[in-house]
């Protein structure tokens, strides 16, 4: 292929993507109690033969507590593992390198899936593990005004979630997949102990910065340490919020996080209250890249820069810039989940679309 970025490849640690395309994990809301469907072996299968280089799947929560809606699909038990391992073996199997991002939804747990609200469910027979299924955090403040607070998680519930990462980061391992991101954005659990308007805690985790980092950096380690070393590790990270969180604390903790074993930061932005636009104020294409690239450029760490990246010359000029190392992509994989197949044909280097399965290719070229 001619001299495209895009349609590089790029080694991390020992896993080489033949692309820097990278599907975002983009939530199905389809599981059934925890355990992924026929949806989601159909949607990334499909997600993987569009020619992405890395896909990664859908957050997959690490405990039962840290689902966030009755669809979320999990890995907090050994019995997950054979169908997590078919999601990983059919996302090798069609081209791609099978990622997975565990996370823990705090206190966003109990909710409404989107089209139906956001808004917190209220106990009923179809929820049979209810009191099981509880809503903690730093600190018993809700998400908005009006809203039942969360429980303020204890020193145990602490400990035993960072074990829950790690026993869900060696279920990982067992399933087959390559590449591993913590969820620590969104105003989802980890994000919720880095930020001082949702952590008011008076002990080791919470108060100044050090110490309100002090549990994203325990569970960065303990997983490291139980996934492979000769695989990345992806962190996603909201670089600004409107909480107080700011791009000086990103650079910050990302220094921190690299002599971990943090090989990429995944940058988005907002979740914790809300969008971080400006009210009224329409995203533009790539409006996040900006912080990809400051980080990237005040760090050295690698960065994939993600929101309404859609046009093919556009993600090329990103990476030639200097912006971001990857690519990711979601609702425009939603739209066309060939979207990289498109992408090199306008971008010039795929005459034979070899992109494409042979099956496919064949007829096409």
């Amino acid at each position: 292929m001619p001299d495209v970025r895009l349609f590089s490849s790029l080694k991390l640690r020992d896993v080489t993507l033949k692309n820097r395309i990278v599907v975002s994990p983009m939530w199905q809301y389809a599981g059934e109690n925890g355990f992924p469907t026929d949806w989601h072996l159909m949607n990334l299968g499909r997600l993987a033969d569009g020619g992405a280089g890395l896909v990664f799947q859908e957050g997959t929560t690490v405990e039962r507590r840290g689902c966030g809606t009755l669809g979320d699909i999990g890995i907090w038990d050994d019995a997950f593992i054979p169908a997590m391992s078919r999601l990983a073996s059919v996302m090798r199997d069609n081209g791609a390198v099978p990622g997975i991002q565990l996370m823990h939804a705090g206190r966003k747990a109990r909710q409404q899936r989107p089209w139906e609200g956001r808004n917190l469910l209220e106990r009923s027979a179809e929820i049979a593990d209810w009191d099981a299924w509880e809503p903690i955090a730093p600190s018993a403040l809700p998400m908005a005004e009006g809203l039942a607070p969360p429980r303020e998680m204890t020193l145990a519930d602490i400990a035993a979630i960072t074990e829950a990462f790690v026993s869900a980061t060696r279920r990982a391992v067992a399933a087959g997949y390559e590449a591993l991101e913590l969820h620590a954005a969104h105003g989802y659990l980890l994000h919720t102990f880095l930020c001082e308007a949702s952590n008011q805690r008076g002990d080791a985790y919470g108060g100044d910065f050090a110490r309100r980092a002090r549990f994203v950096l325990e569970i960065v380690e303990a997983v490291r340490a139980a996934w492979p070393q000769d695989k990345p590790l992806f962190v996603r990270l909201s670089c600004v919020d409107r909480s107080g969180w700011t791009m000086s604390d990103t650079i910050q903790l990302t220094r921190l996080l690299v002599p971990l074993g943090v090989d990429v930061i995944d940058c988005t932005s907002g979740g914790l209250k809300g969008s971080p636009l400006s009210t009224g104020r329409p995203p533009e294409y790539g409006y996040q890249a900006a912080y990809a690239a400051e980080l990237r450029r005040e760090t050295r760490v690698l960065t994939a820069a993600v929101g309404l990246i859609v046009h093919a010359e556009h993600a090329e000029r990103l990476l030639a810039e200097g912006a971001a190392d990857l690519i990711a992509i979601g609702r425009e994989m939603i739209y066309n989940p060939n979207w990289p197949i498109d992408a090199a044909q306008k971008l010039g280097v795929d005459a034979g679309f070899g992109l494409f399965a042979e099956r496919a290719a064949f007829w096409l070229s």
